[in-house]
């Protein structure tokens, strides 16, 4: 058997193991019923639906009717300015809180882009502070800080 297509390949292996990751983990906590979920029903449920994705995906780029295509270089710049921005938002959201974290995010982000342009940056900021907000302060009711702490007071 011979991979034809190199990034659906390693795709469906990476869904695979992210997957199974979700599953054995969510095994670890009560799994309930269809009726009454316990807290491990959703991640065991969803880890293996995408197992099931990634090994259709895998199996697909085995086929003769896959396009051949090969897995090019990394540009590890923009993965450690992605990587980046995720681990800064941790930090910085229990000191400065959600508005400015996200803000923080999507610019440092943003950096990864080699068509980085302040405008449209600015606007993805703007509409995923609404989005974030909307889903997770109003919608979800979560309880984290909104605003930087010393703002708060």
């Amino acid at each position: 058997m011979k991979i034809r297509n190199q990034k659906d390949f390693l795709a469906g292996l990476m869904f695979i193991g992210i997957g199974a990751f979700f599953s054995i983990l969510g095994r670890t906590y009560q799994m309930g019923t269809p009726a009454k979920m316990g807290s491990g029903y959703f991640p065991f449920w969803l880890g293996i639906v995408l197992c099931l994705l990634g090994l259709l995906v895998l199996i697909q780029s085995l086929s003769v009717h896959a396009k051949n295509l090969k897995l090019g270089s990394w540009d590890w710049k923009s993965v450690l300015w992605v990587t980046g921005s995720v681990l800064l938002f941790a930090i910085l959201l229990p000191l400065l809180g959600l508005v400015i974290s996200v803000l923080v995010l999507v610019f440092v982000s943003a950096m990864a882009s080699h068509e980085f342009n302040w405008k449209q940056t600015l606007v993805n900021a703007l509409i995923l502070e609404v989005i974030t907000y909307g889903a997770f302060v109003w919608g979800l009711s979560l309880q984290f800080p909104v605003w930087p702490t010393f703002l708060s007071h």
